[in-house]
C-alpha cells in the first residue's frame, strides 16, 4: 500500500519490551488506520495510473505448439479498491485485506505462433482481485525486533481482453492465452511489492533510534522503549530524554509511570511526562543556558548606569558625576524545577545575579549580587511539526546575597530589577522557545487541530492527523499565562 498506510501498519507489528518508563507515550487508534486507509487507497490509484510497468514476453504452450507473446507500453486506466480492510491482532500484528478490487489496463501486444501472428493494441478488465497479507515482528539473530511478511496470498478472478479493431475465430482462440502472463504477474508482484514497501517504510522508523538535533546545545532520543497492539489501538512508549548535545549520560531522574487517558475519539494521542521536560531542564542547564549577561550594548528597552541605583544606594550615588554603565550576570544556581498539575504549567527558575559598573578602562566593579527566585508559566503551541513555548512570568522573589557597596533595602530595587527581567530575559527566553523541539516522526503524520490536556505528572494532547503530503493545520493549544 502506499507509504502512509505502511506506515501505520508498520507501527503495530513492533513488538520489543523494555522496563524503562517512558518520557513519552503515542496511541495511535483504528481511526487513524481507518483514515490512512482511505488516503492511501486514493493515492495508491494515482500511483498506479503514473507507474510504467515492464514489459511481459514468454511464452504459453498449445497442442500444436508455442504462444510466443510480448505485452508491452502497459498502463493502467482505472482501479477500483471498493473494500478494504486493516485490522489489529491484538498482540500480534496487522492484518490487510483487499477484496474485490479491479483494474483496467491498455496495452500493446504480439504473439506469434508457427500458423498465426498478428499484434495491435488492446483493453484489459481485471476484477474479483483478492490480497490478504498478515505481518508479524520476529526476533533477529541479536535480539532485535525485525518485520516480516508472515504471509500474504493474492487471487483474481475474470480477465477480459477486448482487442481493438480485430475480431475472428483466431483473435479469440490465440488472445486468451495472453490471460496467463497476466494473472500470473498480478500474482506474483503483488506480495514482493507489499514486502518492499514494508522495508522501505522500516528504514524510516529506524531514524527513531537516532538521537534528533533540537539546537548546538541538546539533542532528543525518540527511541521506541516498547509497543503494544491492542484491538482498537496501538500503544507505543518512546525514550523521551533529552540530552546535552553528544553527552548521553542519563540525567539525574527517574521516569516515572503514567497512562495516557483512556479515550479513543481521536487519531491521535501524545503524552509528554514531567521527565521529558525535566531532562530538558538538566541538559539545558548543563550547557549554561540559563547563565545571561545583560550589557548596555544588548538592552533594548532601558539604559542601565550607576545613576539608576544611586538614588536608592548611598555608596553608589558618591560615584564620579558621569554615570558607569551598568552590566548583569545572571547565573543559574540549581537545576530548573518543573511542575505539572491540572491545568497547570510552571517552571521555577532560581538565579544569581551579579551587578557590576564598568569602568572607563572596560574593567568591571561588582557592586552587589542578588538571589532571584522566579515563578513561571508556559503556554504551548504546535507548528511546522515542532513543540513551542511562551513564558510568562507569574511572580518574583529577590534577597540579598552580598553587597561590595554598603547594606540597602532591596525591597527598593524590586521594581527596577522586574523591568529589567520583564523586557530583556523573558523576552530572549520566549525567542530561543519559538524554535521549538521537534516532534517525532511516527508515520509521516502531522498534526492538524491539537488540543492539550494537563494533568499531574504529564501533559497530553490529541488531534486528528494528515499525511504530511498534504496541508498542515496550525493548532493552538490553551495558553496558560
Amino acid at each position: 500500500m502506499v507509504k502512509i498506510c505502511c506506515s501505520l501498519l508498520l507501527l503495530s507489528l513492533l513488538s520489543v519490551q523494555l522496563k524503562a518508563n517512558p518520557g513519552l507515550k503515542v496511541r495511535i487508534t483504528q481511526k487513524a488506520l481507518e483514515y490512512a486507509k482511505k488516503v492511501g487507497v486514493e493515492i495508491l490509484k494515482k500511483n498506479m495510473e503514473k507507474e510504467q510497468f515492464p514489459d511481459l514476453i514468454g511464452y504459453e504452450r498449445f497442442g500444436l505448439g508455442n504462444v510466443h507473446y510480448n505485452i508491452s507500453r502497459i498502463r493502467v486506466t482505472a482501479v477500483e479498491f471498493p473494500n478494504v480492510s486493516i485490522s489489529l491482532i491484538p498482540r500480534s500484528g496487522v492484518k490487510l485485506v483487499i477484496r474485490n478490487a479491479s483494474l483496467t489496463i491498455d496495452m500493446n501486444w504480439n504473439i506469434r505462433t508457427w500458423m498465426f501472428k498478428d499484434g495491435g493494441r488492446s483493453t484489459v478488465h481485471i476484477s474479483k482481485v483478492f490480497v490478504t497479507a498478515t505481518f508479524s515482528t520476529p526476533l533477529d539473530s541479536i535480539g532485535h525486533t525485525s518485520v516480516s511478511l508472515s504471509s500474504c496470498h493474492t487471487t483474481s478472478g475474470d480477465t477480459d481482453i477486448k482487442v481493438n479493431g480485430k475480431s475472428g475465430f483466431l483473435h479469440d482462440f490465440f488472445i486468451k492465452y495472453l490471460k496467463k502472463p497476466i494473472h500470473r504477474s498480478l500474482a506474483t508482484n503483488s506480495c514482493p511489492n507489499i514486502r518492499s514497501g514494508i522495508q522501505m517504510i522500516a528504514k524510516d522508523f529506524q531514524s527513531l533510534n537516532v538521537p534528533v538535533r533540537i539546537d548546538d546545545l541538546a539533542e532528543i532520543d525518540y527511541s521506541l522503549n516498547s509497543l503494544e497492539v491492542f484491538r482498537p489501538y496501538i500503544d507505543m512508549d518512546l525514550k523521551g530524554i533529552v540530552y546535552p548535545a553528544g553527552n548521553y549520560t542519563g540525567p539525574p531522574y527517574v521516569a516515572t509511570p503514567f497512562a495516557i487517558p483512556d479515550q479513543n475519539d481521536s487519531m491521535l494521542y501524545l503524552a509528554f511526562s514531567e521527565y521529558f521536560f525535566q531532562t530538558s531542564l538538566f541538559s539545558y542547564y548543563t550547557a549554561g543556558a540559563f547563565n545571561i549577561t545583560i550589557a548596555k550594548e544588548t538592552c533594548r528597552y532601558l539604559n542601565i548606569s550607576t545613576e539608576m541605583f544611586g538614588s536608592i544606594i548611598p555608596e553608589i550615588a558618591k560615584y564620579p558625576i558621569i554615570p558607569y554603565p551598568v552590566m548583569m550576570k545572571l547565573t543559574a544556581t540549581e537545576i530548573p524545577l518543573v511542575s505539572l498539575q491540572q491545568d497547570s504549567f510552571t517552571l521555577e527558575i532560581r538565579e544569581s545575579m551579579e551587578v557590576f559598573a564598568v569602568l572607563p578602562d572596560s574593567t568591571t566593579q561588582s557592586l552587589f549580587t542578588v538571589n532571584v527566585a522566579a515563578n513561571t508559566s508556559i503556554a504551548l503551541n504546535v507548528f511546522d511539526q515542532k513543540l513551542t513555548g511562551s513564558l510568562c512570568l507569574n511572580r518574583l522573589q529577590f534577597s540579598l546575597a552580598h553587597s561590595n557597596v554598603g547594606s540597602f533595602e532591596i525591597s527598593f530595587l524590586e521594581n527596577i530589577l522586574s523591568y529589567i527581567l520583564q523586557t530583556e530575559v523573558i523576552p530572549s527566553a520566549n525567542a530561543k522557545l519559538s524554535k521549538g523541539f521537534p516532534l517525532p516522526n511516527l508515520a509521516n503524520i502531522i498534526l492538524t487541530r491539537p488540543h492539550i490536556t494537563i494533568a499531574q505528572v504529564q501533559i497530553s494532547f490529541h488531534d486528528k492527523v494528515r499525511d504530511n503530503g498534504l496541508k498542515l493545520h496550525q493548532g493552538r493549544f490553551r495558553d496558560m499565562c
